[in-house]
């Protein structure tokens, strides 16, 4: 059995908690457990979260939930370039899959709320895919 572990963003936590029910029901029926997750603020506090879980023996996937919505700024490029950035460093850092499960930048609301369901599942099934090619 595949262990695998989440890390969800609680910011726009109307949509994230969707896709953390979704993921869990999601690695359910691939035949994956889910053994440890955390919640953090947003999705800055993502990679940290994540790499506290990377070093975890019994842990053999992160899979990462959020949604960062488009603002008036460009602060949602600027945080999901960054954290996409990190967790790619931390996966082969760790010689780890994650799972992107992280929408944005320049998502609305909406679009955020039509896609939950989907980037929750997508991530996932990313995460154990690699785990299989990372035991061949």
């Amino acid at each position: 059995m595949t262990n695998i572990a989440l890390v969800i963003s609680d910011f726009n936590s109307k949509i994230t908690s969707k896709m953390e029910e979704n993921a869990e029901k999601v690695a359910g029926s691939l035949g994956a457990k889910v053994v440890k997750k955390i919640h953090v603020p947003g999705a800055f506090e993502v990679p940290y979260a994540t790499r506290i879980l990377l070093k975890k023996k019994n842990i053999d996937a992160v899979v990462v939930l959020g949604a960062v919505i488009r603002g008036d700024t460009d602060h949602d490029i600027v945080i999901v370039n960054s954290v996409a950035s990190k967790l790619l460093d931390l996966s082969l850092q760790y010689k780890k899959p994650i799972g992107f499960g992280v929408m944005g930048p320049r998502v609305t609301w909406q679009q955020a709320e039509q896609r939950a369901l989907e980037y929750s599942k997508r991530a996932v099934k990313a995460a154990l895919e690699m785990v299989k090619i990372s035991r061949e």
